[in-house]
């Protein structure tokens, strides 16, 4: 199985998301994750979808998008040749006692503490994948309460380093 990540230059309309969603859910293809939000044109919005599946399954999730009415554009992200990252926000249970230590862990990671309770920790850290899950592999040691991911989201490098579909 391949993973696949497309960004998709979609019209900024009511239901846009809907239709892209049930595009994948009529055809049985799985979403590893999805983002969506405005671009610099309020007339557009970007969404970036991560597939996986053999070739010939990404193939027609990327030719049955392209069929959209709402789609302008879609772009495959090559890792080698685009910016992809992630966001996640931990709150971990800290003790006094523990939390610098779990701050230590966070500074090597270039995280951010973002909220300070009395027993536990809110961190910050967007990178990519692989540096997420090292990330979370050191804080197994400690409570992890509360997780959020807003999945991957990125752009092609240069204009000339991407394979345009539409």
């Amino acid at each position: 199985m391949k993973q696949r990540i497309l960004s998709i230059l979609v019209d900024n309309t009511v239901g846009v998301l809907s239709r892209v969603a049930g595009l994948f859910s009529r055809r049985g293809y799985s979403i590893d994750s999805i983002t969506a939000g405005p671009t610099a044109d309020p007339r557009f919005s970007r969404m970036t979808v991560v597939a996986t599946g053999d070739e010939l399954i990404l193939e027609q999730i990327t030719a049955q998008l392209s069929k959209l009415v709402d789609v302008r554009d879609i772009k495959v992200l090559d890792p080698d040749k685009s910016v992809n990252r992630e966001l996640i926000l931990v709150k971990v249970a800290a003790t006094v006692e523990e939390r610098q230590n779990v701050i230590s862990i966070a500074d090597v990671f270039r995280a951010k503490i973002v909220d300070i309770g009395q027993k536990s920790l809110v961190v910050e850290l967007t990178g990519t994948k692989a540096k997420l899950e090292a990330f979370l592999s050191l804080l197994e040691g400690y409570e992890i309460l509360e997780l959020a991911r807003t999945g991957i989201t990125g752009l092609s490098r240069g204009a000339d380093d991407v394979r345009f579909l539409t």
